[in-house]
Parts: structure tokens; C-alpha cells; sequence
């Protein structure tokens, strides 16, 4: 059990929030009875909110905000939890609080090749040989995040070596934060008076191109070089907050928790999976499926089925008005 909550009810009704209080013993005293269980898709933290999805149609996101109050009559502090739902937070419209709040100086290394370098206003700033990127993040540990700058020419000139670019982006997409800002519109690419060895129909399939096989790698067209240099820095801000953030302990340990029962189990759709690899017999049907995991939504299973079909693992077959899977014997093939 990762969190165990006392709340009112099984799901925040009109109010939209509910008045939670932790229940340190997991061992929970009888008569306890299970009312649901559903499949968690998503659980991440942002600030002080674990944000939830659950693997369901109605009612599948929520948050739990937790709260840290000091006490009025007293030293000391006492928790606050609230349960609250997306609808919740949409229609009350609270006061816009963002979950980073950028505090201090940023450490950041300009690549030694770049001769103009953007501004970076209230930071720590070294030149130094980056392995990948012109601009990163640093702490104690190492590079955080990287950016790479590109000027219109640039990128026009990357899409003529795109093999080359997509090993250069690819080092890059293996930090955890990563951008390509581009000091140029989109829309620049498609015109044919700017691009001139190009067709505009070349470039966006191009620009698409790279989207698709990079799909970790935030992409921007900052329109201009006073722009492009705004975002990294708001993107750099928001990252070393981000890290710099002490969350509160519980939601530390529920996020370890999740991550660890995701590596031992691989999450509802791998279990899926191996499954259906390991265990069905050669054809099976979507309902035969849904019977041996009730729990599963039928969204999940048919994006694995086609997913798998892509793969080449199994194929679909009609029978009449019924269709059925048969999974593909490669040494027959």
C-alpha cells in the first residue's frame, strides 16, 4: 500500500475537495472492506500536489495536496492534506500559484564555441567544451539540463545532413532536460522566399521528422534571438526550482514507492503484455482478455493489440461479424 488516506467519501463530490488525514497504520483493523480498485496510469509530483490517473473513463484525475501549517497557540507544525479533482480546479478557478518559484542564482556553462552567447541576468556563468548543446544547467551532482540554440540558417543547414542531426539530438535528448530553440518562426520554413534550396513541403516534413524520432526533446521556435533567449532562461529557472524543491516526505515515499512497484511489475499495460506473449493460446479474442483482467479499461488493451500488431507479433483476422487475434510464429514465417 503506498498511501492510505481517511477521507468522507469515495470520490470528492460537488465541493470538489475533500479533508484527508493519514493513516500511518497500513494494517488496517477489521472489518475493512475494498470498495474499488483501479489501476493507476499516471502518479507524479508537482510541488506539493501528487497528481493521480487512474485507468478509467469517469472520474480519473485528482490530486492530493499536502500541507505543512505551523500551530498558532504552539511550537511546531501539523499536516494538511486535501483530495481534490480536476473538475474542482477548473471550475473554482483559485489564485494561479505556480509549482516553481525560481529562488537564487543559476550555475550555468556557455560552450567555449559560442561567440555571441545569449544573457543570462542574475548567474553564475562559465565558458567551458559542453559535450553536447551551447548553454546547461549545472549543480553539484553535474549537467542538469542542456539547450541547444539554432539560428534560422542553422537548422536550415541541419536539414540537409539530417542523419548527422538526428545522432546530435539524440545525445541530447539523453539528459533529462532538454530543448532545441530555435530563433526563428515555423512559419519561415515554409516560405519559400527564405528557404531557398528547399521546397516548404520538404521542410515541414523535415521539422515533422524531427518531432517523431525525438519525442523527449522539447522543440521551440522562439520567433527571434531576444525571445529564444527569454525562454531558456525561464525553462532554466524552472528546472533548478524544480530541483532545488523539498517536497514533502510523504509524497517522496509514495513516488519511490510507485517507482519501484512499476520496475518490479512493469505497470498494468506490460503486465499485459507479457501475458498475452507468454500466456494465451495462439488465438484469442479482445473479450477473453477483458474476463482474465476486469480491472483493465478496453482503451488499454486495444493500444497494446495494435501496438503489438505493429510490432509484428500478432495479426488481426475476421470471422463473420467477430474478430479474433492469432499471434505470429516467426520460424513459420
Amino acid at each position: 500500500m503506498l498511501l492510505a488516506l481517511r477521507v468522507q467519501d469515495r470520490w470528492p463530490g460537488q465541493k470538489g475537495n475533500i479533508f484527508c488525514i493519514r493513516e500511518d497504520n497500513k494494517e488496517l483493523d477489521p472489518p475493512v472492506e475494498e470498495i474499488e480498485r483501479v489501476p493507476v496510469v499516471s502518479l507524479k509530483r508537482y510541488g506539493k500536489r501528487l497528481a493521480i490517473v487512474l485507468d478509467r473513463p469517469i472520474n480519473k484525475r485528482c490530486d492530493f495536496l499536502f500541507l505543512k501549517k505551523k500551530y498558532k497557540t504552539k511550537e511546531g507544525e501539523y499536516e494538511q492534506i486535501f483530495w481534490r479533482t480536476q473538475r474542482a480546479l477548473t471550475e473554482r478557478r483559485p489564485r494561479v500559484k505556480l509549482s516553481t518559484y525560481h529562488k537564487g542564482k543559476l550555475n550555468l556553462i556557455v560552450d567555449a564555441n559560442e561567440r555571441y552567447p545569449w544573457k543570462f541576468p542574475d548567474s553564475e556563468i562559465k565558458k567551458d567544451k559542453l559535450p553536447v548543446g551551447d548553454y546547461a544547467l549545472i549543480n553539484e551532482t553535474g549537467i542538469v539540463a542542456v539547450v541547444e540554440r539554432k539560428t534560422f540558417d542553422n537548422l536550415l543547414a541541419e536539414l540537409g545532413r539530417m542523419s548527422a542531426f538526428h545522432q546530435q539530438l539524440g545525445e541530447l535528448e539523453a539528459y533529462r532536460y532538454a530543448a532545441v530553440v530555435i530563433e526563428a518562426n515555423y512559419s519561415d520554413f515554409l516560405n519559400p522566399k527564405k528557404i531557398k534550396f528547399y521546397t516548404p513541403a520538404f521542410a515541414a516534413k523535415a521539422i515533422a521528422e524531427l518531432y517523431a524520432m525525438h519525442p523527449n526533446l522539447a522543440i521551440v521556435f522562439a520567433g527571434n534571438r531576444k525571445l529564444a533567449n527569454e525562454w531558456a532562461y525561464r525553462f532554466f529557472c524552472a528546472i533548478n526550482a524544480h530541483e532545488n524543491d523539498t517536497p514533502h516526505a510523504k509524497v517522496s515515499e509514495v513516488i519511490e514507492e510507485y517507482r519501484a512497484s512499476q520496475e518490479t511489475r512493469g505497470g498494468l499495460y506490460f503486465e499485459l503484455r507479457k501475458s498475452i506473449i507468454e500466456g494465451f493460446q495462439e488465438e484469442f479474442t479482445l473479450s477473453e482478455i477483458k474476463e482474465k483482467f476486469p480491472h483493465a479499461s478496453v482503451s488499454t488493451i486495444r493500444k497494446l493489440l495494435n501496438d503489438l500488431n505493429k510490432e509484428g507479433v500478432i495479426t488481426k483476422y475476421t470471422k463473420g461479424r467477430k474478430s479474433y487475434w492469432k499471434k505470429i510464429n516467426k520460424a513459420d514465417e
